[in-house]
């Protein structure tokens, strides 16, 4: 769990999400609750419950890039999901009880490849020696000894056949038999396709069949003929797996989504309404009930066991353009206490992102250009103006935020993007004349913008 104080938590967010600091100092307060729990007195951790939030604002503000950035920020249990893709129970669609199936799959996977990790040296080692036990009955190629003595005894154990091998690894380490070809026995993880048509809820069903056959199936390996470079990565991997404790994965897992885990809900308000009954909003209120008990605390069976939900963390996210967060049903809003709305953006504000973050919009053109020989400079007058457009596009048109940075960009640097790899000047200044030129016939017609930008 990280141990980021809310203030650094902030300060990680706005090295790539500009403003929205009333969202970033509410999700820094619940991520620093969660480390807060687990040093409190254990007859309080279980009573202490998550506070969950909803942010609130129009798209293209910044609510599912904070949810990224979190991701990578701590080291919890993280699964992004969008509302609208469930269906209540008895509608064909997915349940919602496979977002925490799938946050478990995603952690048991995050932590195998750490313990992969902290084996990895002697899963090096291992597979050394096995590439090895293939080299050795051709170790007469290619060495100073002569044919004679090295075939006369593949055994390591030997004088002769000791001093080939370590000749052997020597020339194996400096990368010298790299290319060299050799027959590897490697598991063949193939099996049987096996798909499932039903209603929600038994796709966690087929997961568990392709299981139960793949155990019930012999081991089979094949043998394939591959370069010794190649054949070390693949028997390294192999080796790698063969030492992980998977029973100690799976129960670090589940502890970790248990006690760490949050799932982001995007488009929150697409189940909310009062519509429901008829038509194609027929599952929404569904969809919020089965939520319910998720978000209040249940225990969900999935194929590496049961998991409780109690202390789970849920931020809810929408526009909220149509309806607002009390059209969820009572009991669904008391479960998100914590209620955020985030503010539209200015030209000031994309201004800042044009510039500040560490993935600015104009860096990565810059950088992309870079590949093609070609220097693009940027004046201060010209991203200013970009900033500007974009926020009286968005006034005339519909407000999609941040996003209309990317089609203002494409627009505007398309012919150089196009030419760069034939353009004779090596660099480009981008001034406020070219960008007036660039854009002004899209900006003054108003039907032709509606298409463009």
């Amino acid at each position: 769990m990280s141990e980021l104080k809310p203030s650094e938590i902030v300060a990680e967010l706005d090295k790539y999400v500009v403003g929205q600091d009333k969202a970033k100092r509410s999700v820094a307060i619940a991520l620093r609750n969660r480390w807060r729990r687990q040093q409190v007195a254990e007859e309080f951790r279980e009573e202490i419950e998550p506070k969950n939030i909803i942010l609130i604002g129009p798209t293209g503000v910044g609510k599912t890039e904070i949810a990224r950035r979190l991701s990578k920020l701590t080291d919890s249990p993280f699964n992004k999901v969008e509302a609208s893709k469930y269906t209540e129970v008895g509608y064909v669609g997915r349940d919602v009880e496979s977002m925490v199936r799938d946050l478990v799959e995603l952690t048991v996977n995050d932590v195998k490849l750490k313990e992969q990790a902290a084996v990895r040296t002697k899963a090096e080692q291992i597979a050394e020696e096995r590439v090895l036990d293939l080299l050795l009955p051709k170790a007469g190629i290619g060495l100073s000894e002569p044919p004679a003595a090295v075939n006369a005894s593949t055994d390591s154990t030997t004088d002769n056949g000791g001093g080939t091998r370590e000749k052997l690894r020597s020339l194996l380490r400096r990368g010298k038999l790299d290319e060299r070809y050799i027959d590897v026995d490697i598991a063949d993880r193939s099996m049987p396709m096996v798909e499932i048509f039903s209603n929600a809820g038994m796709e966690e069903m087929g997961i568990n069949l392709r299981d139960m056959i793949g155990s019930i199936l012999p081991k089979n390996r094949k043998r394939r003929k591959m370069k010794v470079k190649e054949a070390r990565k693949l028997l390294t991997e192999e080796e790698a797996q063969n030492l992980v404790d998977m029973d100690k994965v799976v129960a670090q897992a589940i502890d970790k989504v248990e006690q760490s885990g949050i799932i982001f809900l995007d488009e929150i308000d697409k189940i909310a309404g009062k519509n429901g009954g008829h038509g194609p909003d027929v599952s929404r209120e569904g969809v919020q009930r089965d939520l319910l008990p998720i978000v209040e605390g249940s225990t969900v069976t999935t194929k590496y066991g049961p998991v409780k939900t109690d202390h789970i963390l849920f931020i809810g996210s929408g526009a909220f353009h149509t309806v607002k967060p009390s059209d969820l049903i009572p009991e669904l809003q008391g479960r998100f206490p914590i209620r955020v709305e985030l503010s539209a953006l200015g030209a000031g504000d994309f201004y800042r992102i044009l510039t500040e973050p560490k993935n600015a919009l104009l860096l990565q053109y810059i950088e992309l250009l870079k590949t093609e020989g070609v220097a693009v400079e940027f004046e201060d007058d010209a991203v200013r103006d970009i900033a500007e457009t974009a926020e009286t596009v968005n006034s005339r048109m519909e407000n999609i935020g941040a996003r209309r940075l990317h089609t203002l960009m494409e627009c505007l640097l398309e012919d150089i993007l196009f030419q760069a790899p034939d353009i004779e000047s090596r660099r480009v200044v981008v001034d406020a004349g070219f960008v007036k030129e660039k854009l002004k016939g899209i900006y003054e017609d108003q039907d032709l913008s509606r298409y463009i930008l």
